[in-house]
């Protein structure tokens, strides 16, 4: 047997995981081959250690393969990976929020002078102009609980929204917050309907810079052909996988004391038996993406990226100590990405479901990401996940 043992399949590698320099990355890669014999990396002899083997090669494109190689008694056996060279990385951070319809709702109501006096916009602005945060928007055409639909929504603040673009940005969740799930079992045509439909209303009130490609649908699960269409439309980015799961949190009395201690699960519950958490856990790849930030599908030619946070689901005082374990896990493994959420909802006093201190989860959300990390805010729709170095 002979494996590659210290990189993954689409891992994405910087400066933090190997020697930069301006026509290169040089990385150590490390192998196991049971057979003993003598292996090469992309042509380049490996030192031996028994059955372990390492040689150091230099990355020199956005997109790299490499091979290791050895020629036994029972003749050629090798493996290839692809892996992303993320050239002048730095540490940098994605925020986006769901579920929009009672800001379209509410501002066709209340028709204010600016769009930006709205009390939900102010305060997005207030974190923009604190934090230098960029958000996305996602956004349902239709408000399911009053019947309010996105071509209703006026155009008069269409220059505001322009002039803020380069910061707040909209995009598609779905066409409207119910039935759950959407595009799990959604047609190619739908789903083109519903993308076409928010973006010409976008386009109409906000202008063409304030929409951008989804990188995160309604329950974030798609059925082969939407996911298909939506890498068409030019999505690089999606958020975990494309793979339907279970997405619940179990009840907190389900919980042992050591997992509430040790971990808190924001989004996917990994089973306990592992028979089931194989099915349904994806535990391998929850595992790396919550070690290193994101992946690289070569087959679909998009990256693959890991929420640490899903702001709602957490008290205010909870969510330092859960950045505490990210940030640890990211100095630990060299990632530079992170990326965080919350819902439009739990921010409106009409809410059955109103969260009072929505805000205070969101800003601390940011203000960690920024003061503790050190990140920079990007769209990860734009270059390599928000880096734009290998486009100049």
């Amino acid at each position: 047997m002979l494996s590659i043992t210290n990189l993954r399949e689409g891992a994405i590698l910087n400066s933090r995981r190997g020697m930069e320099t301006a026509d290169g990355l040089t990385i150590k890669v490390d192998v196991m081959n049971s057979f003993g014999t003598p292996v090469k990396v992309n042509g380049v002899p490996a030192e031996q250690n028994g059955l372990s083997f390492q040689a150091e090669i230099k990355l020199t494109q956005k997109i790299n393969k490499i091979e290791a190689v050895t020629v036994t008694p029972y003749g050629e056996f090798s493996q290839k990976l692809t892996v992303v060279w993320d050239k002048k990385s730095f540490r940098r951070c994605r925020f986006y929020i769901d579920d929009h319809s009672f800001l379209f709702t509410e501002l066709a109501k209340e028709r204010p002078a600016r769009a930006f006096d709205h009390f939900y916009l102010k305060k997005l602005r207030e974190f923009h102009d604190k934090y230098g945060m960029k958000v996305i928007l996602n956004s349902f055409y239709r408000n399911d609980h009053e019947g309010f639909e996105l071509k209703d929504m006026p155009d008069i603040w269409k220059s505001e929204f322009a002039d803020n673009s380069d910061w707040l940005k909209f995009a598609l969740h779905a066409y409207s917050e119910f039935p759950d799930r959407p595009y799990a079992d959604a047609s190619r045509k739908k789903f083109l309907e519903d993308y076409e439909l928010m973006e010409r209303e976008v386009t109409r009130f906000a202008g063409s810079s304030a929409y951008i490609v989804p990188a995160v649908l309604h329950w974030n699960n798609l059925s082969p052909g939407v996911a298909d269409e939506l890498i068409k439309k030019g999505c690089p980015c999606y958020s975990e996988s494309l793979r339907t799961r279970i997405m619940a949190t179990p009840p907190e009395d389900e919980l042992t004391e050591q997992e509430k201690a040790e971990e808190f699960r924001s989004e996917v519950y990994v089973s306990p038996i592992e028979p089931m958490a194989r099915h349904f856990g994806f535990t391998e790849e929850i595992d790396y993406l919550g070690k290193y930030g994101a992946l690289y599908d070569q087959g679909l030619g998009i990256f693959f990226y890991h929420d640490w946070i899903v702001c709602n689901l957490l008290r205010t005082d909870e969510i330092p100590r859960l950045f505490k374990q990210t940030l640890a896990k990211a100095d630990k493994y060299g990632n530079d990405l992170f990326s965080a959420c919350g819902h439009e909802q739990y921010s409106f006093p009409g809410y059955f479901n109103y969260q009072p201190d929505h805000f205070e989860k969101l800003e601390e959300t940011i203000r960690l990401m920024v003061e503790d990390a050190g990140c920079s805010f990007v769209f990860f729709q734009e270059g390599l996940l928000g880096n734009t170095a290998w486009e100049k």
